[in-house]
């Protein structure tokens, strides 16, 4: 368990490291939508300057899925699962990431991936003109489910730890104060 902790900490420290800059993207898409707004009225707009927000946009949400899993910030509806005890909690937790969300990632990394490579064999542009290729925004598919993937990985062992005893409670509600 020492190792699979070791790892699921490396993970961690991964999507920290990379979920901060990711953040900071929002403010490339909102200057992005100035410079689109400004250039609009002064008639220098481009179809990729609204693309540009986009596929900025595309990458906060991707690449910072794991991030996000990894403080236990995402969307839950905890009304049964605030009143179970943490080892229960970890328990079910445990089965949704290993049922349902770590084959869900593995699908969208083989699937986005595909679809990435044909459009980057392929040249593929935006079918606006001006426009951008699209290879570089469907990267962003599988390259974000990928880090989820990850992450999800990261998870199921802290919750692992949690129903074996290694630790009391999973890694994000001891280093962030976030529930479980």
């Amino acid at each position: 368990m020492t190792f699979l902790l070791r790892l699921a900490r490396a993970i961690d420290a991964l999507n920290e490291a990379l979920g901060r800059p990711v953040a900071w993207l929002i403010l490339g898409a909102v200057a992005l939508a100035v410079i689109s707004a400004i250039g609009r009225k002064a008639g220098f707009g481009s179809n990729a300057l609204i693309e540009g927000q986009w596929y900025f946009f595309a990458a906060v949400f991707l690449l910072g899925a794991g991030h996000t899993l990894k403080r236990d910030e995402h969307v839950r509806i905890d009304v049964l699962a605030k009143r179970l005890s943490p080892r229960t909690r970890a328990g079910i937790e445990l089965a949704g990431h290993l049922l349902f969300l770590l084959p869900l990632c593995g699908v969208l990394i083989v699937l986005g991936a595909e679809n990435a490579w044909a459009a980057f064999r392929a040249s593929e542009m935006s079918a606006d003109a001006g426009g951008l290729p699209r290879w570089p925004v469907l990267a962003l598919i599988p390259a974000g489910f990928l880090l989820l993937a990850l992450q999800v990985l990261a998870a199921s062992i802290h919750r692992l730890a949690v129903l074996t005893g290694h630790e009391a409670v999973p890694a994000a509600t001891k280093e962030d104060g976030h529930g479980a």
